[in-house]
């Protein structure tokens, strides 16, 4: 009996492994193309990272007049350039010196100057506020809401490192408040004869302060009278105590600790519609010089064109020996 069923049995059992294993095996065998499939399709979505191009710098009012193609002998980078002896009132370079611009920062200079013709006390605290904000080209701050310094404190950022909160903080608390401010900016350039002359605030960001190379050299000529504007304007740097922490500020102009240079006033300026900005008096070559930089294309080139002209200056323009 035993080999009468053999076979069969034999039979069956092959049959029941065919029915069992075999099936798994295909599953196996199925799975892997689908492993497969999917890492492809994986692959297939990583798409390559885009890169952002940059956005077009805005053009300053000076390069969309065409001012640039204006040449001159030294090879300047400013657009607008005007370099005058105080003292005998030659105009030993000039260059576009008619042209009304926007001047940016240099506006702080007069709003140093009125503060100090009106006789504030500058130990006199002011806090800033949110009205100090920049909401023109949304600048930034170290000078937080609610920091108070002494009006002194605050001409001194104003001047040296050109801070924008202090500047208007200055003018939002000047009697009868800013806009008697801004009045009493325009007046004072009136009275000194400056006809290219306009201020709209206290700070130069706005692209509505404009004025002319020759406007400005009487400007700093008027403003070296001033021993607080010379100190202040000049220093290299401040140290601020902010409740628990110090602030370090430093010139805007680097030519101020530059022992070639004798500056005696100065100030600088940017936004993108002025351009790099510089207004100095100094002592070159035995002359009180007012120089007057605007529209400068790069961030060192204004204090590049001045190093040309001092060296220019020395060389052939020096003071005639008396």
């Amino acid at each position: 009996m035993f080999k009468k069923f053999q076979v069969p049995f034999l039979g069956m059992a092959l049959a029941l492994f065919a029915l069992v294993f075999v099936p798994v095996v295909e599953a196996k065998s199925n799975q892997a193309p689908t492993k497969t499939t999917s890492i492809k399709k994986k692959a297939a979505k990583k798409k390559s990272p885009r890169i952002k191009a940059a956005a077009p710098k805005k053009p300053s009012f000076g390069q969309i007049a065409g001012l640039h193609q204006s040449g001159d002998e030294l090879s300047l980078r400013s657009s607008v350039a005007y370099v005058i002896d105080q003292d005998t009132q030659e105009v030993l370079l000039s260059k576009n010196d008619n042209a009304v611009l926007p001047i940016a920062s240099i506006t702080k200079l007069m709003t140093g100057l009125v503060i100090r013709e009106a006789n504030l006390p500058m130990d006199e605290d002011i806090t800033i506020t949110s009205e100090d904000i920049d909401t023109e080209k949304g600048s930034s701050s170290r000078l937080r809401p609610g920091v108070s310094l002494t009006r002194g404190e605050l001409l001194h950022l104003a001047l040296m490192s050109s801070e924008n909160r202090a500047a208007h903080a200055l003018g939002r608390t000047y009697p009868q408040g800013l806009s008697a401010f801004v009045s009493q900016m325009n007046a004072k350039a009136q009275q000194l004869g400056m006809q290219d002359t306009k201020y709209a605030e206290p700070t130069g960001l706005s692209s509505r302060n404009q004025s002319s190379a020759k406007d400005l050299a009487t400007l700093v000529a008027f403003a070296a009278n001033d021993p607080m504007l010379r100190e202040l304007s000049t220093s290299g740097g401040m140290n601020v105590e902010v409740g628990s922490k110090t602030l370090k500020y430093k010139s805007t102009n680097r030519l101020v600790t530059n022992p070639n240079w004798s500056i005696d006033l100065q100030k600088t300026g940017y936004i993108s519609e002025a351009g790099q900005c510089l207004v100095m008096q100094a002592k070159v070559a035995g002359r009180k010089l007012v120089m007057v930089f605007l529209d400068s294309a790069g961030k060192f080139s204004r204090t590049a064109d001045a190093e040309r002209v001092r060296r220019w200056v020395e060389l052939r323009h020096p003071a005639a020996q008396s």
